[in-house]
């Protein structure tokens, strides 16, 4: 049985659609990097083939250069995150969390909104490229 190494994934939990993308762009890394297919296949071959080695190399070079670069604003060292407070609620056996001072900690919350918008555009480009992946899936053999 041949197991798949998900190189792009850190040990420890994570969910099954994360997992199906990054063990989706694995076998094209695999593909690409084991199997040398610029060497065993004739992506000359027909205006097909030459489009299909375009697209893998478009999608292998997301997935390799520019995905893993990019920038979450949330990790800026200088911002400075508010601290978790709770407080009783009064007359129950209950505590709720403190909102932070929006003013002193407006840095924070100016990266949390940009780091929120980020997050749906990269999920929908993940998706486009996921979709870009398999519409090739059929040609990822030599």
């Amino acid at each position: 049985m041949r197991h798949l190494r998900i190189t792009t994934l850190e040990k420890g939990w994570h969910d099954k659609d994360e997992i199906l993308l990054h063990a989706a762009f694995q076998l094209l890394t695999d593909f690409v990097e084991q199997e040398q297919p610029e060497k065993r296949t004739d992506w000359n071959h027909s205006k097909a083939h030459r489009q299909v080695w375009k697209e893998v190399k478009s999608l292998y070079s997301w997935w390799k250069d520019v995905r893993p670069n990019r920038k979450d604003p949330l990790d800026d060292k200088r911002i400075k995150v508010p601290p978790l407070r709770t407080r009783k609620v009064p007359g129950k056996d209950l505590t709720e969390v403190v909102e932070p001072d929006r003013k002193k900690y407006a840095d924070y919350y100016r990266a949390m909104k940009k780091h929120l918008r980020l997050t749906q555009t990269w999920h929908q480009e993940d998706q486009r490229n996921l979709h870009r992946l398999i519409e090739i899936r059929g040609h990822l053999w030599t």
